[in-house]
């Protein structure tokens, strides 16, 4: 990933009554003024710098598949959905509503943002921590570890 700096770790924070949310301080290089969000699985939020969404958007637009009923739904909700948001002077992002809704996230709610290499996803804290638990009962983290040779 030449030029951008992977995302990682886990962060706490809490959407204010505004709508608004910090950005982890060890993100804000990485993401600069800008990032764009978009609707990732599970209800979750995709946070992206802007040369790593430029790089998933081509993706999906020149994907074989794109002119199919999949991936008009895909192109829709993924970059139809996607928004440009400015991240200001104190490290906050105002989330749009539509993807407050989309993920459930409202007024003073905790959140986890978590980096996962090329983006951070943004969750509900309670729907994070379910999430994880679900994902626990089907998958062994360690023979997903020993899957990948770590």
């Amino acid at each position: 990933m030449a030029g951008v700096k992977r995302l990682r770790g886990e962060y706490f924070h809490t959407i204010d009554k505004k709508g608004r949310m910090s950005i982890p301080a060890k993100f804000r290089e990485t993401f600069g003024d800008m990032l764009m969000m978009a609707k990732g699985p599970n209800h979750c939020l995709y946070f992206y710098p802007i040369e790593e969404w430029e790089k998933a958007e081509e993706k999906v637009l020149n994907a074989e598949n794109s002119s199919t009923p999949q991936g008009k739904f895909l192109i829709r909700n993924f970059i139809g959905g996607s928004q440009d948001v400015e991240i200001d002077a104190m490290g906050r992002v105002l989330v749009p509503q539509s993807l407050r809704e989309f993920a459930g996230l409202t007024d003073k709610m905790d959140v986890v943002v978590v980096g996962v290499g090329s983006k951070a996803e943004v969750w509900p804290k309670a729907h994070w921590a379910e999430t994880m638990e679900e994902d626990s009962k089907i998958l062994d983290y360690d023979q997903c570890l020993s899957d990948f040779g770590l």
